[in-house]
């Protein structure tokens, strides 16, 4: 999988900064319920056996499921509050993991929302969390 392949299939490349955009680089298409989020898994995202790291799998969860909280809520400023993540199955180095975030409720303060995290059709792993909304900047 490389960046012209995806292109070519309607996702486009998404800009973050900070750890998120270090462990990046990430790809999106499609919107409300429809929205998906994925990465190439490359070698700085593998362990010691050769597949993704664990760890990489529980960033990408946070990342997919704080985007799908963004896109419910048009964007506003948001932060992790738990996040639970289940392996599944091994992702290969190489291959182009996605993930659908759903939003299954949200409050005026919080946000509930999972999502199955995929090779493909191959499920790897499966999150859901809390997110809380923040009204101004964190401090």
């Amino acid at each position: 999988m490389d960046a012209g392949t995806l292109e070519a299939a309607g996702w486009a490349s998404l800009e973050v900064g900070g750890f998120t955009g270090f462990a990046g680089a990430y790809w999106w298409r499609g919107a409300g319920s429809e929205a998906a989020i994925g990465f190439i898994a490359g070698e700085h995202h593998g362990n010691h056996i050769g597949t993704v790291h664990g760890g990489m799998l529980m960033t990408f969860a946070d990342v997919a499921l704080g985007f799908g909280v963004v896109q419910a809520l048009g964007a506003p400023r948001c932060a992790t509050v738990q996040l639970t993540t289940q392996f599944i199955a091994t992702a290969k180095l190489g291959e182009f993991i996605t993930c659908r975030p759903e939003v299954i409720r949200q409050t005026d303060q919080l946000v509930f929302v999972r999502g199955l995290i995929c090779v493909g059709d191959k499920v790897v792993a499966s999150a859901d969390g809390i997110w809380k909304v923040l009204r101004s900047a964190p401090g």
